[in-house]
């Protein structure tokens, strides 16, 4: 997609919390690594909570907001009713496709095998496995909080090491999701701008039109229709 971003259609799971939780509805909070996430809302309202090394918070969401966050940042989406929300993700859509890491607690983290389970969703009952995992990740999510709350200067850098020591075998299938997409783009934007600095025009007898198809998934956060890869064709 152009500069290589990924795009979702979000609908925000409408879950309450387990007994003994918060009870707030909502998605299951997770970090990425290495890429930056926007939220455009478009219905509903509700809230992005978010742990980061200064500590926690709360950002307000209603139509028409735009919020983005970096890489580092603990954010689990809260429903107030109908939250829906187009996903804008850095490097072709990598935070959905394999740049994500929940916060289970510490004993999973610490297990490679113990957190794919529990990360895995079952194509028997995704939903059921969906909420578990939810639950699962807020136990933690509220642990690290707590940490933070109590002056812990380690809450983060232990969370962010543990996500490291997971993601870490990925980090090649990684790059070379960055070097097809935003690196290509830029540099076909490079040689572009060379071309047309030298008169030359061809690139643009190339012009096309695509239409992308949704593919339906369970996401970390609500059900999704996802942009990209094999849904997208040429308009003829």
């Amino acid at each position: 997609m152009p500069g290589g971003i990924g795009l979702s259609r979000l609908r925000v799971y409408d879950w309450p919390a387990a007994p003994g939780s918060d009870g707030f509805c909502g998605g299951t909070p997770h970090m990425h690594l290495a890429c930056t996430e926007a939220y455009a809302v478009v219905g509903g309202s509700g809230a992005v909570q978010t742990l980061t090394a200064d500590g926690a918070a709360s950002t307000p969401l209603a139509a028409g907001d735009l919020v983005w966050f970096t890489p580092g940042t603990v954010h689990r989406l809260v429903n107030d009713g109908d939250l829906r929300i187009v996903v804008l993700m850095q490097n072709a859509g990598l935070p959905e496709a394999g740049d994500a890491v929940f916060t289970f607690p510490a004993e999973i983290l610490a297990d490679a095998d113990a957190y794919a389970e529990a990360a895995a969703l079952d194509p028997a009952d995704p939903e059921g496995a969906a909420r578990e995992r939810r639950e699962l990740a807020l136990s933690g999510f509220t642990v690290l909080r707590q940490r933070l709350a109590d002056g812990d200067p380690a809450a983060m850098t232990d969370f962010h090491a543990a996500a490291l020591r997971l993601v870490r075998p990925h980090l090649p299938s990684w790059r070379a999701t960055f070097e097809r997409g935003p690196a290509a783009e830029i540099a076909r934007t490079s040689a572009h701008l060379d071309a047309l600095a030298a008169g030359d025009t061809a690139h643009l007898r190339a012009a096309a039109v695509y239409r992308g198809e949704p593919a339906p998934a369970w996401g970390m956060c609500g059900r999704l229709d996802k942009f990209g890869g094999d849904g997208m064709s040429r308009v003829t």
